[in-house]
């Protein structure tokens, strides 16, 4: 039997080309344009309430920070612009130039601390077994919970001057002049118990964090130096602290930030007392903006602690940088 099939025409064959936005698919352009928007896309919400939450109220700010406003001027609904005499007033004084200083010292032995607790706690976490780990981690999240202002108010009493248990275990142990001893009456003492509270407070983030990043260091490293005959601290310079490095700056970046801003615990343990002593700059901004209803000098004062902090970041930054240049 001979089967005979269509012989396929001779000539060239024309092939029509699809619409390219037609059932096969969207164009590649259109497929390009919509990828490379997706991003923004995504981002646009949270730049959006950045921008509602943070920008308006930093530009009002320095806007306000260019007036004359008091409790006059708001009951008369009076907008009275005096250009730069609201940082004029600020910078030639001394009380600035004196809070400032004390702040970036505060923040410093703040942060040193925090960084160094932190390390500690976050290499015995690696080095514990699971379920002490477990354990530890629950109270550092707990701490690392509360609220601030519950976290100071607990401190408070901890340290009250007649029923504190911090004076009463001190007079329990042969420190009787302690037993109404008043923390908060001078500058030095009060200082102390802000540092321990705002170190307490910071531990667990720096901690946990220093923590996941040694699960990231690859086992073998330490094998490889326990054969080179490293010990305890050689393993430790060389194989632990180079990878911890890139998540301390980090975290000490974040730190100095956190603890230069720390409003609430220095107002609420005394008000920036006594005689205004332990004032830094986000409560000396308080006081005189809101306190001493000058409210254009304290957003002056807010904008160039804004500046301070800033100058503070970019030149923590600079020397990180510098350094991750220098070990490449």
């Amino acid at each position: 039997m001979t089967v005979q099939t269509e012989r396929p025409p001779s000539g060239p064959v024309d092939v029509t080309k699809g619409d390219e936005s037609g059932p096969a698919g969207p164009r590649p352009r259109a497929v390009f344009r919509t990828g490379a928007l997706t991003p923004y896309l995504l981002l646009l919400p949270a730049c959006a309430a950045t921008v509602l939450l943070l920008g308006w109220p930093l530009l009002k700010d320095v806007l306000l920070s260019f007036q004359n406003l008091n409790m006059a001027q708001l009951i008369q609904h009076v907008t009275e612009w005096n250009g730069i005499d609201n940082y004029k007033e600020v910078l030639t004084g001394e009380d600035f130039w004196r809070v400032t200083l004390r702040s970036i010292l505060f923040t410093a032995v703040n942060v040193a601390l925090i960084i160094v607790a932190g390390a500690l706690v976050g290499l015995l976490l690696a080095r514990l077994g699971r379920r002490m780990r477990v354990l530890l981690l629950v109270g550092l999240v707990l701490a690392w919970a509360m609220p601030v202002v519950a976290a100071t108010t607990v401190y408070q009493w901890l340290f009250a001057q007649r029923f504190g248990v911090v004076n009463w275990v001190l007079d329990k142990l042969g420190w009787h002049s302690m037993a109404d001893y008043s923390w908060t009456s001078s500058q030095m003492s009060t200082f102390f118990v802000v540092t321990v509270l705002i170190v307490w407070m910071s531990i667990p983030f720096v901690a946990i964090n220093l923590y996941a990043a040694t699960t990231t260091i690859p086992s073998e490293l330490y094998e490889a130096a326990a054969l080179d005959g490293a010990g305890g601290w050689k393993s430790f310079t060389t194989v632990t602290l180079p990878f911890l490095r890139p998540f301390l700056y980090a975290t000490t970046f974040l730190e100095v930030i956190w603890v230069f801003k720390a409003f609430v615990q220095v107002f609420t343990i005394n008000g920036g007392g006594p005689d205004r002593l332990t004032e830094i700059l986000p409560v000396y901004a308080y006081i005189e903006g809101v306190g001493n209803q000058h409210y254009g000098m304290g957003a002056a004062i807010a904008v160039l602690t804004i500046l301070i902090l800033l100058g503070l970041t970019a030149y923590y930054l600079r020397i990180v940088l510098k350094q991750e240049e220098d070990e490449l």
